[in-house]
């Protein structure tokens, strides 16, 4: 199996994780206080697997994600809102598949992304409106 393209950026309430990878089938996402799971098979069938140990812990109940055509979304909910994770991995080792998502980054005192910082907001129909915005996922299919 091989790791799956990832990117990560830092809100006040979420931590949100992409799993950059077309087309996917079978995908599986677990959700655990310290560690993140993910799987699933990709376009030419090669399956996907990442693991992991997460810098701080998540609220697992409150976690979610959603399935675009390009790729895995996952909104983590922070257990302690309000504190920066300056990585998103326990360990401060370099992965070489794991990055910065740079063009979502924001500044914590930059006010423009107030409607994003909310993260209970993503749990109601118009937050996933608001994600369609930011995302594009209105002509995605839905999941089944």
């Amino acid at each position: 199996m091989l790791p799956a393209l990832t990117k990560w950026y830092d809100r006040r309430d979420f931590v949100c994780v992409e799993f950059c990878v077309a087309d996917t089938k079978d995908v599986k996402v677990n959700f655990d206080k310290t560690k993140l799971g993910f799987s699933c098979v990709g376009p030419d069938n090669d399956k996907f697997e990442n693991k992991i140990d997460l810098y701080l812990d998540i609220d697992e109940n409150d976690s979610k994600h959603k399935r675009t055509d390009r790729s895995v979304l996952c909104f983590l909910r922070k257990a302690e809102v309000g504190i920066t994770w300056p990585r998103l991995t326990k360990e401060k080792t370099k992965l070489c598949w794991l990055s910065v998502d740079f063009n979502n980054w924001k500044a914590w005192d930059d006010d423009s992304d107030e409607e994003l910082t909310n993260f209970d907001q993503l749990s109601n129909v118009s937050a996933l409106r608001l994600l369609d915005t930011y995302f594009s996922l209105s002509e995605m299919p839905d999941l089944e």
